[in-house]
């Protein structure tokens, strides 16, 4: 069975804690999306099951057959046509004989803040994270660079691709390819494109490629309030976001990817990875938040630095991991949707066993509405303010205009759905 490697230590710090006490409502509406309610003073035991073994998710069993990993990966490599001894091929060439023609037209545009991840994960039969990581990477000459074995790296991505749970209305594979183009956005800006190095940018892809891997479609206090053996392990701190990493790493250590480094080389670069995936915990946005203006109004940022550099590139991926409210309508409305409907599933669940119900998830007292104007209000626009003044360009303005238009249009569907008030609903008196 493939082994997903977890470590916890004693020294560990807890972090990301909000203070209940506090009135500020952005931090409110933060704890209510998923900061941590109790601190768990159990011992380590990451062995642990929960109280509740029908809720119960077994991470270490998920996806681990080796019969099905060994047919999905034969099935891709056949259908990329490196069975066949073609590996010593251009990439580029593999890709243009594979893809299919809508598909590979809409790669050209793959920079554009338009582009439809729902259709291309149509043309690509499914298959959008590993195309999209595949052909970013590879535009960047990023194999070449690191000598990263193609084999390998298409077995990684596949790997990753199938460890998302397609059943998650949201956090699936297509979400992780919609956060990994929008971060190649991001990394096109003109500040960061001048400033970052290959190994900024290959980090940020795979970060954002394996930023919600494995993610169980429940959030943190869902995995706390049932005693799950992860909640035990990471001590109720980033629980989900460690997970992620963690898993990530599994992967890259079974399938070699980084084996051909020096090995001081590739731990930093899975720690690295590991700071990235952490800072896209939601319950620490005020902390990366503050940071972030703090710099911003100390003009003190410098992408020379790589300590800077990194913390920018956290700030990117913690945008482009909650930019729905900033793509076009069309495209934004679909997110919403999907996300709303992954709240009221565990809703639903927490109802069925007689748990307390989390905020966001009661479909009896939230609307989609009303929680995307929530979302809008207390976490994306602090966020993209700060970023636009970071990264002031027309993509920034793009960005803001669109969740402008959003909430606007939340809020005419919210003001439709409610009820006429009863002076209206009187019947007018005969002259």
């Amino acid at each position: 069975h493939r082994c997903i490697f977890l470590w916890c230590s004693s020294d560990l710090p807890i972090r990301g804690a909000i203070s209940y006490d506090s009135s500020d409502q952005t931090a409110l509406y933060i704890r209510m999306l998923g900061d941590v309610r109790v601190r768990s003073q159990v011992g380590f035991e990451p062995e642990g099951r929960g109280s509740y073994p029908y809720l119960c998710i077994d991470f270490r069993t998920l996806h681990c057959e080796r019969l099905r990993r060994l047919l999905s990966f034969q099935r891709y490599l056949h259908s990329s046509r490196l069975l066949w001894g073609t590996t010593h091929l251009n990439p580029l060439h593999i890709l243009d004989e594979d893809y299919i023609g809508q598909a590979k037209c809409m790669l050209e545009q793959v920079g554009s803040w338009n582009f439809d991840l729902f259709l291309f994960d149509r043309l690509t039969n499914g298959n959008s994270l590993v195309t999209m990581t595949f052909h970013l990477l590879n535009q960047y000459g990023l194999l070449e660079l690191f000598q990263l074995d193609m084999v390998k790296l298409w077995r990684f991505l596949v790997m990753v691709q199938e460890d998302y749970h397609s059943l998650n209305p949201y956090h699936n594979a297509v979400h992780a390819a919609d956060v990994t183009q929008a971060m190649y956005c991001y990394l096109r800006e003109p500040k960061l494109a001048k400033s970052l190095t290959s190994c900024d940018i290959l980090l940020g892809l795979l970060a954002a490629a394996t930023h919600d891997l494995d993610h169980p479609g429940v959030n943190q206090p869902f995995l706390i309030k049932t005693n799950h053996y992860l909640a035990k392990l990471y001590r109720n701190s980033s629980v989900l976001e460690n997970h992620h990493w963690r898993s990530a790493v599994g992967l890259l250590r079974e399938t070699g990817l980084f084996s051909h480094l020096p090995a001081e080389e590739g731990l930093k670069m899975e720690r690295q990875l590991g700071s990235l995936i952490l800072a896209t915990d939601i319950s620490r946005q005020n902390e990366y938040l503050g940071k972030f203006r703090t710099h911003l109004n100390q003009d003190d940022l410098c992408l020379s630095n790589a300590s800077h550099r990194h913390f920018i590139l956290q700030m990117a991926l913690k945008c482009a991991d909650i930019c729905n409210p900033c793509r076009p309508w069309e495209l934004s409305k679909q997110w919403s949707e999907k996300v709303t409907q992954e709240f009221f599933h565990q809703g639903d669940i927490e109802k069925k066993h007689k748990l307390e119900v989390s905020p966001l998830c009661d479909s009896q007292r939230n609307s989609m509405g009303n929680i995307q104007i929530g979302f809008m209000t207390y976490v994306v626009e602090p966020l993209f303010a700060e970023w636009g003044r970071f990264s002031d360009t027309r993509l920034s303005q793009t960005m803001l205009g669109h969740l402008g238009l959003n909430k606007a249009s939340w809020g005419g569907l919210v003001q439709q759905e409610r009820p006429s008030s009863p002076d209206e609903l009187e019947p007018s008196s005969p002259c």
